[in-house]
């Protein structure tokens, strides 16, 4: 059975996956520097070991409503082919587990939706695998959010 690593975090109360080999690193929250005149989802830009890296707020990027900072809130800086070469790190409000999904257990979407919502798709997640799940037994549905797309559309916006 064919399964997919992905990462899985949280957002706004809600749960959030990404491909894992798009995960370059997860590193704690660090000073952010504000850059002026940005666009509302870069938050600023960051020195992660000498190298300056976009700090982008996927809140504002996946046009989710504002939520107030939590304390476990983590950085996921991509590894560059998930931006296009850049050094890019998402704000998420905690990492919660790096899990292998089978396929059975994604839906996939209608590609008209899925584009437009940059997800590629819905994770049903069983209560059972050792995350201390609310509904033990239900299956908890994690958006499986394309990255690359998203990223891939605001340099494309830039550049028009």
């Amino acid at each position: 059975m064919a399964t997919i690593g992905v990462v899985e975090f949280q957002v706004g109360g809600s749960l959030y996956a990404l491909d894992i080999h798009l995960a370059q690193e997860i590193v704690e929250m660090m000073p952010i520097t504000p850059v002026p005149r940005a666009p509302p989802y870069l938050e600023g830009i960051m020195n992660l070991r000498g190298e300056i890296t976009n700090i982008i707020n996927l809140s504002q990027l996946l046009c989710l409503s504002e939520q107030e900072r939590t304390e476990n809130q983590k950085i996921i800086v991509l590894a560059p082919e998930a931006s296009g070469g850049s050094k890019v790190g998402i704000v998420v409000d905690d990492v919660l587990s790096v899990i292998q999904v089978a396929e059975t257990d994604v839906e996939r979407l209608d590609a008209a939706i899925s584009s437009q919502a940059y997800m590629k798709g819905i994770i049903k997640l069983q209560g059972s695998d050792g995350l201390d799940r609310e509904k033990k037994g239900e299956k908890d549905l994690v958006i499986w959010i394309d990255i690359q797309k998203a990223l891939g559309d605001l340099v494309n916006d830039r550049g028009a």
